[in-house]
């Protein structure tokens, strides 16, 4: 037998060698918390497809922020269930909105919890589309004006940064311009720059009561298949003034995500959606895997990807397991 020169099982051989040549690191500061904001008082309703997450009046959304800043989790992203929907989102954009409320209240209980604002209609409008809808038609340039409104009601409650989901053109060009006029030059800006039609999203729309009254998003969402497209897309938004770009989902796009990592040079997100939460839960409920080790190799490889933040509603469960 020829001698063996090159052994990688001697880095391999215990854990304080593996964790001295490990190439990808997950921390907790790379994780942001996903919180669903309603109505109401003391309210805590376990959403039935994801559990361990929860529908979370204001007041309880800011326990929540609290008990993850205190386990090493120091960005919220913000989503809201409005009292009352309507056919132009009027609940998003109102400056008592559900999570403009909530922006405030977690600004003053945890003053150092980095706070950012899903930016979109879709949780608002009685129809379930991501913005202005007329004669079935989604209008691209008056959701602009909304999403606009949106976004610096938002920044003017506390928002550190707003995060644009729609998938309009000219999105994050439309918020820039009205944030800066409104004196918010300091809010960012976190574009959903790359945001996939994705059957991903089911368990997020009984969170969000969000689902789409008619027709689905894939007019505006992006087609599985397209990774060229990825590009463009991103591209516009970094030309827009994109402060952080986005990937949306994670773990069934990690090639796209590398591709956006190696061609810009922002931070990037990625959004561990509810779906892919869920199929680990799932799993885990029958027995067929370890939810630890599963959570933490997928969140792991998200990273490996290239993501500097990643978006995950197992972001407080992580950063109790990591050092």
């Amino acid at each position: 037998m020829a001698e063996l020169v090159h052994r990688p099982r001697r880095l391999r051989r215990r854990e304080a060698l593996r964790a001295l040549v490990r190439e990808a690191r997950l921390a907790r500061e790379d994780l942001v918390l996903p919180l669903f904001a309603c109505p109401g008082e003391g309210v805590r309703r376990e959403i039935s497809s994801m559990p361990g997450v929860f529908n979370l009046s204001v007041d309880e959304v800011v326990r929540e922020a609290s008990r993850a800043f205190d386990v090493g989790v120091g960005a919220v992203i913000l989503f809201g269930l409005p009292e009352t929907k309507d056919e132009t989102a009027t609940g998003a954009y109102a400056r008592d909105g559900v999570v403009q409320a909530a922006i405030r209240a977690v600004r003053r209980a945890v003053p150092e919890m980095v706070v950012i604002a899903d930016t979109c209609l879709c949780e608002y409008t009685s129809h379930g589309h991501c913005g202005v809808v007329r004669e079935g038609e989604l209008l691209n340039d008056e959701t602009l004006e909304l999403l606009a409104q949106t976004a610096v009601s938002q920044a003017e409650a506390g928002a550190d940064i707003v995060a644009p989901s729609a998938m309009m053109d000219g999105q994050v060009g439309a918020i820039r311009e009205a944030l800066d006029g409104a004196g918010l030059e300091q809010t960012a800006i976190m574009s959903y720059a790359v945001k996939y039609a994705s059957a991903f999203y089911g368990p997020f729309r009984e969170a969000a009561a969000s689902a789409p009254a008619f027709g689905d998003r894939r007019s505006y969402q992006m087609d599985a298949a397209n990774a060229r497209e990825a590009m463009r897309e991103a591209e516009l938004d970094y030309a827009e003034g994109a402060d952080f770009l986005m990937v949306k989902p994670a773990t069934a796009y990690l090639d796209i995500l590398r591709m956006v990592r190696d061609r810009f040079d922002l931070p990037l997100a990625a959004y561990h959606v509810s779906g892919e939460y869920a199929m680990i839960k799932a799993a885990a409920a029958r027995g067929w895997i370890d939810e630890e080790r599963v959570m933490l190799e997928t969140l792991t490889s998200i990273r490996r990807a290239g993501a500097d933040l990643i978006i995950t509603y197992y972001a407080q469960d992580a950063a109790r397991l990591l050092k």
